[in-house]
C-alpha cells in the first residue's frame, strides 16, 4: 500500500465526516450498513460477538473483557470509539491497533463499494465495515464491539451477539433518544438478539420493566446474578471481590482508578462468564485484569506533579471525575483544571460535576473541532459557578501550556471535558513532561 493510497483513505474518511463535525446525524438508520456488509460478503458474522453498549462504562468494559478473552488464548478483535490521536486505535487485534496500511486497504475497499450502496456513507459506517472486515480477513475468534452511539440504530447493531451488555443508563445524546432515561433505556437495549444473553448492569426500578421485556436467551442482571462484594482503594487501582452465579472471585486487581471501575469489572466478568457459559478461572482473570489500560480514561500521566487526563464529556462521567480525583488523590498544593467541551454540553451542568469551584485555576479552552464550544463562554460559565483565577486560550496547547508552567510538584493538573481535548493533550503533555 503507498503513501499515496493511505492519503487517499484518509482524505476519503474526512470528507465522510459530517457527525464529527457537526454533530448531526440526517438520518439514523441500519440500512446502510446492512446492504454495506452484505456486499462485503456479511464478515461481521464470521466470528463471534460480544456487544457492548451504555452511558458510560462502555469503553472500559470492552477493554476488561478484551483481555479476559485474550488471557484464555482467543484471537481477539476489539472495536471501539471515538479514537483519541488516531483512527488506527478504533481497530485491534490482540490489543494492537491496525496498521496504516492495512486501516488504507479496508477502508478503500469500502470506498469501493459505495456508489453500489447508492447513498453517501457516514464516517462511522465506513470505519466499522472497515473493522468488520479487517477482523474476518484477520480470522478472529470473537470481536468485543462498543456500540458509538445509543444502540437500535448503530452501525454496529449488525452484529448477531452471543452477548449483549448494557453498563448503565443515565441521560446523554437526548438530541437523539429523550428526553427520559425510559427513552435512552429502550434505544440501548436495541442492540440485545433473541439469540443474546443479555447482562444488565443497570438497576435503576423504573426501568426494570422495559428490560425484562427484551427478548434474549436470558437476563443476568446486577445485585442478582452477579455484585461486587468488596471495592478497596488500592495502589493504582482498585482491589475487588466478585460475585457471579458461578463463582466467588477474591482480591481482583484492576489497574484502572475509581471505584466505578469495579462496577465495570463485575459487567466485564458477568459478560466472559456468558460467552463462555462456565465460570473464570482465577489465573486467567487476574492475568486478564492485570493487563487492562484505558488511556485518556482517568489516565495518570505522571506524578509530582499529578497530571491526569480523563475524557469525561457527559454529566455522569463529569461527576465520575471529580469524585475520584478529589477522593482517591492526597494533593499538598494547588489543583488545576484545564477544561474544554462540545457545542452540546451545558457549560454550567458540567462544570458543576466537575466540581470547578473546588480548583484553584480554571483554565478554558476551545475543543479543537467544529463542535468546539467557544472557551470565552466556558470562562462565563465557571465564573458564574463562583471560580475566581478563570484564564482563556482558545488552543489547548496553549492552555496546557499555560497550566503546566505554573505546577509545582505538590500541584496537581486534570485535563477533562471533551475528549478531542484530551486526545489533544496527551502528545502536548509527552512533550512538556520530562
Amino acid at each position: 500500500m503507498s503513501e499515496s493510497e493511505i492519503a487517499r483513505a484518509h482524505a476519503y474518511l474526512d470528507a465522510h465526516s459530517v457527525y464529527e463535525k457537526t454533530g448531526r446525524i440526517e438520518s439514523p438508520s441500519t440500512a446502510n450498513i446492512e446492504r454495506l456488509v452484505a456486499l462485503l460478503g456479511e464478515p461481521h458474522l464470521a466470528y463471534r460477538t460480544i456487544h457492548i453498549t451504555g452511558t458510560n462504562g462502555k469503553g472500559s468494559t470492552t477493554q476488561m473483557v478484551t483481555r479476559l478473552l485474550m488471557a484464555y488464548g482467543l484471537k481477539v478483535g476489539t472495536y471501539s470509539s471515538p479514537h483519541l490521536e488516531r483512527v488506527n486505535e478504533r481497530m485491534a487485534v490482540d490489543g494492537v491497533p491496525i496498521g496504516d496500511a492495512e486501516l488504507a486497504e479496508n477502508v478503500l475497499a469500502v470506498a469501493a463499494l459505495e456508489p453500489i450502496v447508492g447513498t453517501r456513507l457516514s464516517y462511522f459506517e465506513v470505519v466499522t465495515a472497515a473493522a468488520f472486515r479487517w477482523f474476518a480477513d484477520s480470522a478472529v475468534d470473537v470481536a468485543v464491539v462498543e456500540v458509538g452511539l445509543l444502540g437500535r440504530w448503530d452501525a454496529t447493531n449488525v452484529v448477531e451477539s452471543d452477548v449483549a451488555v448494557l453498563t448503565n443508563v443515565s441521560l446523554d445524546h437526548t438530541e437523539f433518544a429523550g428526553p427520559t432515561h425510559a427513552h435512552i433505556a429502550r434505544e440501548k437495549v436495541g442492540i440485545v438478539k433473541p439469540s443474546s444473553v443479555f447482562v444488565q448492569g443497570e438497576t435503576r426500578d423504573d426501568l426494570q420493566e422495559i428490560f425484562a421485556a427484551v427478548p434474549c436467551v436470558r437476563r443476568v442482571v446486577r445485585n442478582l446474578q452477579f455484585e461486587v462484594v468488596s471495592n478497596d482503594l488500592a495502589v493504582g487501582g482498585r482491589l475487588l471481590t466478585v460475585r457471579t452465579m458461578r463463582s466467588r472471585y477474591p482480591d481482583v486487581f484492576v489497574p484502572l482508578h475509581g471505584s466505578h471501575q469495579g462496577d465495570n469489572a463485575a459487567v466485564a466478568i458477568a459478560a466472559v462468564e456468558e460467552f463462555f457459559d462456565h465460570g473464570i478461572d482465577c489465573g486467567v482473570l487476574g492475568e486478564g485484569m492485570a493487563a487492562v489500560s484505558m488511556p485518556g480514561r482517568f489516565e495518570v500521566m505522571g506524578r509530582q506533579p499529578l497530571v491526569v487526563v480523563d475524557g469525561a464529556h457527559n454529566v455522569g462521567g463529569a461527576d465520575v471525575c471529580a469524585e475520584v480525583f478529589f477522593n482517591d488523590f492526597q494533593v499538598d498544593g494547588q489543583r488545576i483544571l484545564v477544561v474544554g467541551m462540545l457545542k452540546s454540553r451545558d457549560a454550567s451542568e458540567l462544570l458543576s460535576a466537575l466540581r470547578v469551584d473546588d480548583f484553584d485555576v480554571v483554565v478554558c479552552c476551545t475543543a479543537p473541532t467544529p463542535r468546539g464550544l467557544n472557551a470565552g463562554i466556558v470562562a462565563t460559565a465557571a465564573r458564574s459557578l463562583g471560580c475566581d483565577a478563570v484564564h482563556v486560550f482558545d488552543r489547548p496547547d496553549e492552555a496546557l501550556a499555560f497550566a503546566y508552567r505554573r505546577l509545582r510538584a505538590e500541584d496537581a493538573l486534570l485535563v477533562a471535558g471533551s475528549l478531542y481535548v484530551v486526545g489533544t493533550a496527551r502528545p502536548v503533555l509527552r512533550a512538556l513532561m520530562p
